[in-house]
């Protein structure tokens, strides 16, 4: 079957359960198709969600968005009955439209990938836009609700209920959570299933615990500093190690709203010396602290509104790295720490029993020794992730409404081209529209990336005719995480051009670096086996690729361009051939490339096109023209 995720925002530092799940099922053959509504807010990217072989597509520009509601309401597709409801039933501040809205461009994205099922992890706003996704494209969908979730995040119990109605089946995390739900959706209880996150133990060096080493003992505490962490109770458990004379040191890794707060209340208590809040951590540092630590500590509690910390899956994290756990009996945390055999629990909210639990370890490494190696081991039996994630794999086949054709999902897609456009719109590319509409008429398979979209500019009515045909790049955001996480291949393309003798303007070829790797994942998954580079700065991330990817590049070169002569003809050096719209450079550079003499005379050009509606014949290149650039673009794509 062909399964999507989903998500609201992704990736996230905290979820890691979430790329443990989906390499999971990768490995176990689904083909899947990730979607996120919203792009992520840090740039730091686990490394393992590189491992997955999906890209990540995220919901366009909201102009853009917008005019897929258009396109949706012109198919009659629009759920303005549903809307009209959730809006009647729930209020304004579910924001129904807003929902239906970034649905459209998921429901065509999943329906074009031949999604026969999609899953959401959280019961939050993208399980709200679920809802219309199911409506608009009629593909079933399951979910994961976790904790916050469902508690607050939503806001709406009847909300809830309709959504898990709707749901092929709901997972939780826990067998507490299980509770809690069919508690809050009594009518949906039995199609309400346990499916525990798992761990990846390729991930974790350690097999047992290190040996003893001299000095303070370090511990460690990881999450978001929110208030259900409770770091507040940690900190006041250290005050009390340190009145026992306890010689130690506590690290908390994690960012949140709460830092400020927790900093000053170390600093009330006079901790500096003693605790630390070290900010965020890629996972591979997370683990790396973990497996150097002697105990792992996390004072879960109960926060403000009611919300707590279902299952924490840093705790199987620090058992996978056979470190003892202190915590609390709270929800689900009981299901992962067994108390006096993998680690010690308090009651949530005493920083006294938080901190006798801590000494007791502090005070006896055969102890942290026995609880640590005991972690490990319940990991291996029962929280291995190709374990965990075999109910929920289970869940799948049995609701599975396979429409796909077996050979149809192991079948290769077809080799394709992609256009790239560097900005969009661009008063440079007149005659862009045009080209593609020719193209896709002749059945040219071409794909049009938009590397950086234009807000500021208006949409011509033919820019908005092509608008839902393109394929965005995220925001700066995600194109920076790709960039920060593929260390080796920047340190390559950065030594490349050192070697260059002509060589682009830094800022720029960074930029269009950062476009090449965003764009790699999402050429594999399309079969992109030609690019054609519609401008000299499209051209640089295009030579990229070439590099990176080994597909063949050709380029439009734009009248005046940016970049000078010598940068310019030492890139198409790496071109099969293409179009100049410089007279000089084009005389300059020769064969393959072919003058283009239309481009060449913009304001002819668009004169030619303001003449259109009144003739009704586009002078701006002839028939035949266009039927020999098809041809030559389909004849460098076989040849890749």
């Amino acid at each position: 079957m062909r399964l999507a995720y989903l998500y609201s925002r992704y990736p996230v530092l905290s979820q890691t359960f979430c790329d443990m799940e989906m390499l999971a099922l990768e490995r176990k053959g689904f083909n899947l198709t990730i979607g996120s509504i919203h792009p992520p807010l840090t740039s730091i990217r686990h490394p393992h969600a590189g491992r997955l072989q999906a890209p990540v597509h995220y919901a366009p520009p909201p102009p853009i968005l917008e005019l897929w509601e258009k396109r949706c309401r012109q198919q009659n597709r629009w759920p303005q009955a549903l809307i009209e409801a959730h809006e009647q039933k729930y209020g304004a501040g579910v924001k129904a439209a807003t929902r239906a809205r970034n649905a459209s461009y998921f429901a065509e994205l999943f329906t074009r990938h031949r999604v026969d099922h999609f899953h959401v992890h959280f019961a939050n706003r993208a399980a709200h836009t679920a809802l219309f996704v199911r409506a608009m494209a009629n593909i079933p969908f399951s979910i994961t609700a976790h904790g916050q979730d469902f508690m607050a995040d939503l806001g709406n119990d009847d909300l809830l209920r309709e959504i898990c109605a709707a749901a092929e089946f709901v997972a939780v995390e826990t067998e507490h959570s299980r509770v809690l739900m069919s508690q809050r959706c009594p009518n949906a209880a039995d199609k309400i299933h346990r499916v525990y996150n798992g761990m990846d133990l390729g991930n974790f060096s350690t097999t047992g615990v290190t040996p003893l080493k001299p000095g303070p003992v370090r511990i460690v505490s990881v999450g978001r500093l929110v208030s259900f962490k409770g770091f507040e109770y940690l900190i006041e458990a250290c005050e009390q190690l340190r009145q026992r004379s306890i010689d130690f040191r506590c690290e908390i890794i994690g960012d949140g709203p709460l830092r400020k707060g927790l900093q000053h209340h170390i600093d009330e208590l006079r901790l500096g010396a003693l605790v630390t809040l070290t900010g965020a951590l890629p996972q591979d540092r997370v683990i790396e602290e973990l497996e150097r630590c002697d105990i792992f500590a996390l004072a879960s509690t109960t926060g403000e509104n009611g919300v707590t910390d279902i299952f924490p899956t840093v705790i199987l994290e620090a058992m996978a790295s056979a470190r003892p756990v202190v915590s609390t009996v709270l929800a689900g945390i009981p299901e992962s720490v067994v108390d006096k055999e993998t680690g010690l629990l308090v009651p949530a909210g005493e920083s006294v029993l938080f901190a006798d639990a801590l000494e007791s370890l502090c005070r006896n490494s055969e102890l942290r020794a026995r609880y640590g190696a005991a972690g490990r081991k319940r990991i291996e039996e029962h929280f291995q992730v190709e374990t965990t994630v075999q109910p929920l794999v289970e869940l799948l086949q049995k609701h599975a409404r396979v429409t796909t054709p077996a050979n149809a999902i192991a079948s290769q897609p077809r080799q394709g081209i992609a256009y790239l456009i560097d900005r969009w719109p661009d008063d440079s590319l007149p005659s862009l529209e045009r080209e593609l509409r020719e193209l896709r008429q002749r059945d040219t398979e071409v794909t049009a990336f938009v590397c950086e979209f234009s807000p500021q500019r208006s949409l011509t009515s033919a820019m908005k005719e092509l608008a839902t045909q393109l394929e965005f790049l995220p925001d700066a955001m995600a194109i920076e995480a790709e960039w920060q996480s593929n260390r080796e291949v920047v340190l390559a393309l950065e030594d490349d051009r050192a070697n260059e003798s002509h060589r682009a303007p830094v800022d720029l070829f960074l930029r269009q670096a950062r476009f090449a790797l965003t764009l790699r994942q999402m050429f594999a998954q399309r079969n992109i086996v030609h690019v054609h580079a519609t401008s000299s700065r499209a051209l640089l991330c295009g030579v990229v690729l070439k590099k990176i990817l080994g597909v063949t590049l050709s380029a439009s070169i734009e009248p005046k361009p940016s970049l000078s002569r010598e940068v310019i003809a030492n890139a198409l050096r790496h071109a099969v051939g293409g179009r100049i719209a410089d007279r000089k450079l084009s005389q300059h550079i020769g064969r393959p490339f072919v003058f283009d003499r239309a481009a060449s005379n913009q304001v002819w050009v668009r004169s030619l096109r303001w003449l259109k509606p009144i003739s009704r014949i586009d002078l701006t290149r002839a028939a035949s023209f266009w039927e020999e650039w098809a041809d030559q673009l389909k004849a460098w794509s076989a040849s890749a």
